[in-house]
């Protein structure tokens, strides 16, 4: 018999497909809708940082008025951040309620602090994993790079310090050596950060600092694209969906880092159905998680993902997911120089 139930940061799910991130996870009846679709897990829709730091700011717009009086401002500062998460907390919680697959929640941040705190509220509310969608848009000539690898490895450290439950990145592929990024990202190391690090103490010297590492990666960020009007001169937003063909540069890193990275791997973007889950499972991704292909043909396409998976392990003789995951990664190849320069080769040279 077929098995496609698999494990994912320590959490039992029932499929590999988990539905991402989206306004489809955002309300209580979508997370319902997902999983009677049949969907291994959901992520939330993010809990953003700028929603928490814009009520704050509403709250204390008076703040200068309060500059000699410390405990009147961290009140107000306080008192927006404890109102801001409310209902995402209670998303949390019915969401819970509701269903019997795992709840991830997600937060979007770029800068840590109290804003960690918010880690501890969404453990306890019930959720059974904390996703960090991080994406900092390094567009200051003055911030070098490995400021912003000190910057993601901050805030996972910083959220891991305050809970228990599993904590997944998902990140961008734009980073100068991806492979160095990984390995710090998920493995526990003790290392001075590359930067002074404001957020213990500006210009303060910590020495070494015991980082602590991810429990999953997501393979990659899909961030938002910009377009121009040009006939009204203005920018609009881009393409707001993937295409199959983006799964390319997802495929590559998955099979460059399974078996290497040191947590599991969940491949996004560009994964529209059953044939593109056995490609990232293949590569060596422990789930797959859909979006685009959600908005473009419905939540059952859930389901006619998960059937053609199946299809493709009855055809080649397959019981379980683990009989062939990542059994196309660089780490089990006898030839892992493909994985680098053959299709670069293939395409220009003509090489066979």
């Amino acid at each position: 018999m077929i098995d496609i139930s698999t494990s994912y940061m320590g959490l039992q799910l029932k499929s590999p497909i988990v539905v991402a991130s989206s306004s489809l996870t955002g309300t209580v009846e979508g997370v319902s809708k997902c999983a009677e679709a049949g969907a291994g897990a959901v992520v939330l829709k993010s809990l953003f940082e700028e929603q928490i730091t814009a009520e704050t700011a509403a709250l204390s717009e008076h703040a200068d008025d309060y500059s000699g009086y410390g405990e009147a401002y961290d009140y107000l500062q306080g008192y927006g951040m404890e109102l801001g998460p409310q209902q995402y907390l209670d998303l949390v919680s019915q969401s819970k309620k509701a269903v019997d697959i795992p709840i991830i929640a997600s937060m979007n941040c770029d800068s840590g602090g109290r804003w960690a705190e918010y880690a501890t509220k969404l453990e306890n509310a019930g959720a059974d994993a904390i996703e960090l969608n991080v994406s900092i848009m390094p567009t200051s000539a003055k911030e070098e790079g490995l400021s912003i690898v000190d910057s993601y490895l901050r805030i996972l450290h910083e959220v891991k310090q305050k809970v228990k439950i599993p904590v997944a990145m998902k990140v961008g592929p734009y980073f100068t050596s991806f492979a160095n990024f990984v390995d710090r990202l998920t493995h526990d190391r003790a290392e001075a950060p590359a930067y002074s690090v404001g957020w213990l103490g500006k210009n303060k010297d910590v020495g070494k600092i015991t980082w602590k590492s991810a429990d999953g990666l997501v393979l990659f960020n899909r961030f938002y694209k910009l377009d121009i009007d040009v006939d009204n001169l203005k920018l609009i937003h881009g393409q707001p969906y993937s295409s199959p063909t983006e799964i390319s540069y997802s495929l590559r890193w998955l099979s460059l880092l399974a078996g290497k990275a040191g947590c599991d791997l969940a491949g996004n973007t560009g994964i529209h159905d059953g044939r593109d889950a056995v490609k990232a499972l293949l590569a060596g991704a422990k789930v797959v998680q859909i979006c685009s292909t959600l908005f473009l043909n419905g939540l059952e396409q859930i389901g006619v993902m998960e059937q053609q998976l199946r299809d493709w392990m009855a055809e080649h003789n397959y019981e379980n997911l683990c009989d062939f995951r990542g059994l196309l990664s660089q780490s089990k190849s006898d030839t892992p120089e493909d994985h680098e320069r053959l299709q670069y080769i293939k395409l220009f040279v003509g090489m066979e």
